[in-house]
């Protein structure tokens, strides 16, 4: 039985196999409780601690904890860093058998360890045990959440620009991208400032891919500009362009590609040394984890993809990058 007393307390203050004693009494009248029930349980019915236990099941996988049944409720927590998928199909379909509620964080939302990442329960205090068959049947195999580990380990960074090249001003977008490769596990081993020399950039892509960069990240250069040449570069090493633009702002004049053997390659406008959240860091977890990112994966970025640069930045935790 939940106990609120506001701005106080709101937790159980008496859980399952309590045995009621005469000084519960004035406690029990307190919570608005007049009468004691008595239930039997009954084949083919479940109790609301039970049938949690039954929608753990569907959603729970590797890399995840779980807590004990408090008040019906069980929540998931990550054991590890890394992504969490979320089957949003799947979930739908379980939250759409009466009776039954999963809720979860957002799909592709970097997590750390001990974040919580869902909560389930049943609506009533005992369920028909063939509601939750059905969820279970719907679910077969396959898990509603996952958390995939970040794997990639080794990046490249290019600067771009003969302003840099030439010593005109200092590299400030490196220090910057290393910083939020390294949130991830990632180490830069690779550096070049190659100018705005087209051939130079494709060349210095080449060199770190075969040196065995997993991550190759271009900045600078990537407007409309004719002396802008990284787009055209990353081009001429063959790779597979996913996309050159993006529904995102900051960020609408990011590339993503793929080069031989599927190395990624990343072509970053300038807003992404000066904002603090871009679409680089919407994409930057993703591919950390070594998800293969699709052009509607991009696209489908749009809702959701306008930072309202907030004073203090909550990023993960806020609407950014979510549709």
């Amino acid at each position: 039985m939940t106990q609120i007393i506001r701005g106080v307390t709101k937790g159980p203050r008496f859980r399952k196999g309590h045995v009621v004693r005469e000084e519960d009494i004035p406690v029990l009248l307190s919570m608005g409780k007049e009468s004691l029930f008595v239930w039997e349980k009954t084949p083919g019915m479940l109790h609301e601690d039970e049938a949690a236990e039954r929608l753990r099941g569907i959603c729970q996988s590797e890399n995840m904890l779980a807590s004990e049944p408090k008040e019906g409720k069980i929540e998931l927590t990550a054991e590890i860093d890394g992504i969490l998928s979320v089957d949003t199909e799947l979930l739908e379909a379980v939250n759409s058998v009466d009776e039954l509620m999963i809720a979860t964080r957002h799909t592709d939302t970097p997590v750390h360890k001990g974040d919580k990442l869902a909560g389930m329960r049943v609506i009533p205090l005992v369920i028909e045990e063939a509601k939750l068959k059905q969820a279970e049947e719907i679910c077969g195999n396959r898990k509603i959440l996952e958390i995939l580990p970040y794997k990639l380990k080794k990046a490249a960074v290019i600067a771009t620009g003969n302003e840099v090249a030439k010593g005109l001003i200092k590299d400030t977008f490196t220090p910057v991208i290393e910083e939020k490769l390294a949130l991830y596990g990632i180490e830069t081993l690779w550096r070049c400032t190659p100018g705005d020399d087209r051939r130079a950039i494709t060349e210095a892509i080449d060199r770190f891919k075969r040196e065995g960069a997993e991550l190759i990240v271009c900045t600078g250069g990537m407007s409309v500009d004719p002396d802008d040449r990284t787009p055209g570069a990353i081009k001429d090493t063959g790779a597979e362009i996913v996309t050159y633009g993006a529904p995102v702002l900051p960020g609408a004049m990011f590339l993503l590609g793929y080069l031989d053997g599927g190395t990624p390659a990343v072509g970053l406008p300038g807003c992404a040394m000066y904002a603090r959240t871009t679409i680089f860091d919407i994409m930057l977890p993703r591919l950390a984890c070594g998800l293969r990112i699709a052009r509607q994966d991009i696209k489908k970025l749009g809702h959701g993809g306008l930072c309202l640069n907030c004073p203090v930045c909550h990023f993960p935790n806020c609407a950014f990058g979510k549709g």
